[in-house]
């Protein structure tokens, strides 16, 4: 699909739920073609029901043109799910949790060039558990120990700190440092220096009349009493949140990375 010397990756932040894969199911082949995007990224650990991911719906996101999911904590709230999911080859879950099956890095080619994608997750505000080893010793030496032209680390991380710091840590050594987690799209997209596209957060696709997509009459009441309730997906203002990158085919460094917010009727 590429033009050019680049290539096209379109990385889709967190799908929250049924209303967020709805409109990939709608919309993604479209939008590769419209774009003349190579490689399409999402973040699926809230893809089913708000909780987790299936395999039902790992099938799905192939079915709508995905090559890749990514995660994080949220990956391993289906127990029964687990094993079966994190063996599908188009799933990653962090690379620095120990002692859980699957994987944490994806190797390959994105417009014929070799590409390495991996997913890391935060210490900073997230549960202990699964145990993790430290995000920033394991990105170095996934870099340091990787000959692909292409690099893209998804971080699901809490702090806008930890992630701007994985940010300038992998300046210049890898072609794309992406934050997610917290649902919230920042306006912070940018080149660093050494050609290293950052955005700190992505954001979220499905219903942003919600608290990051869960009823927010439920978590305001759960805020208020302290008493905890079971969550559920809100329906209205659905939109679509993802950056658009063009990375160059020979030195695997960032051209341009776009900021992307589409809405939907509801």
């Amino acid at each position: 699909m590429s033009t050019q010397n680049k290539a096209v990756v379109l990385f889709i932040g967190d799908i929250v739920g049924k209303p967020g894969r709805r409109i990939l199911a709608e919309n993604l082949e479209n939008w590769r073609e419209e774009w003349n995007v190579d490689f399409v990224i999402v973040n699926g650990e809230n893809a089913a029901g708000g909780f987790g991911l299936t395999v039902n719906a790992v099938k799905k996101f192939r079915r709508y043109g995905v090559d890749l999911i990514t995660s994080g904590n949220h990956i391993l709230d289906r127990k029964d799910e687990i094993p079966a999911v994190l063996q599908e080859d188009i799933v990653l879950r962090p690379e620095n949790y120990v002692d859980i099956p699957g994987k944490g890095v994806w190797s390959g080619e994105i417009a014929g060039v070799s590409a390495l994608v991996f997913n890391l997750e935060g210490l900073i505000f997230m549960e202990e558990e699964p145990k993790r080893v430290n995000p920033f010793k394991k990105a170095l030496e996934i870099v340091e120990n990787s000959s692909e032209v292409i690099k893209i680390l998804d971080f699901h991380a809490e702090t806008t700190a930890e992630k701007i710091a994985m940010g300038w840590l992998l300046n210049g050594r890898v072609s794309a440092v992406l934050g997610t987690h917290t649902h919230v799209q920042t306006a912070d997209e940018r080149i660093l220096p050494g050609g290293t596209l950052y955005i700190t957060d992505v954001g979220m696709t499905g219903p942003f009349d919600s608290v990051i997509g869960m009823d927010k009459e439920g978590i305001i009441r759960r805020f208020i009493t302290g008493e905890s309730e079971r969550m559920k997906i809100a329906e209205d203002d659905i939109r679509m949140n993802a950056v658009l990158l063009e990375i160059d085919k020979d030195t695997g460094k960032g051209i341009s990375i776009r900021r992307i917010e589409i809405g939907f009727d509801s």
